[in-house]
């Protein structure tokens, strides 16, 4: 059969090419939009985040970073217009529906919605959804400098606002 032709920028140019190109991304797909996008969102915005790559397949360039981070950063971006889309309706129920253990839980939720956006984002990406700095850089458009320090700014942060007083 041969491989699947493949368009300018390296990626498959057939459905089913395209479906094993995008395949071993799809889990952390998956956890970075359950944890960025509403409850209960995260299977559609893991399938708009790859109608979307399918539709722009042709702009994704292997020399500006892996396709784990650029589907990572449609993923990312679908999350947030999901996020801003339930927002109001799901405001009030979102700590708790999160929650594993409450207490702890909650602190946390709490604490995370206390730092800025970007801080929120590196520590989405690079814990909670399991991804590299290089990766979590290409996600958030900076260097991997720049995600390393706001890590570090971020659970500095954090322990403060979890400190027990």
């Amino acid at each position: 059969m041969g491989s699947p032709r493949s368009t300018r920028s390296g990626t498959p140019d057939t459905p089913e090419g395209f479906a094993r190109w995008v395949e071993p991304e799809v889990a952390a797909m998956g956890r970075l939009a359950a944890r960025l996008g509403p409850i209960g969102d995260q299977d559609d915005i893991v399938q708009e985040s790859l109608v979307r790559a399918w539709n722009k397949r042709h702009q994704y360039d292997p020399d500006r970073g892996s396709a784990s981070a650029w589907l990572l950063a449609i993923t990312a971006d679908q999350a947030r217009h999901a996020a801003r889309r339930r927002r109001p309706l799901l405001q009030r129920f979102d700590v708790a529906a999160r929650s594993a253990s409450p207490e702890e839980r909650v602190d946390i939720e709490r604490a995370m919605a206390r730092l800025p956006r970007r801080q929120r984002l590196a520590i989405d990406c690079y814990y909670f959804a399991g991804i590299s700095v290089r990766d979590t850089a290409a996600v958030m458009g900076c260097s991997e400098g720049t995600v390393k320090s706001t890590l570090s700014d971020a659970r500095r942060r954090l322990r403060e606002l979890l400190e027990v007083r």
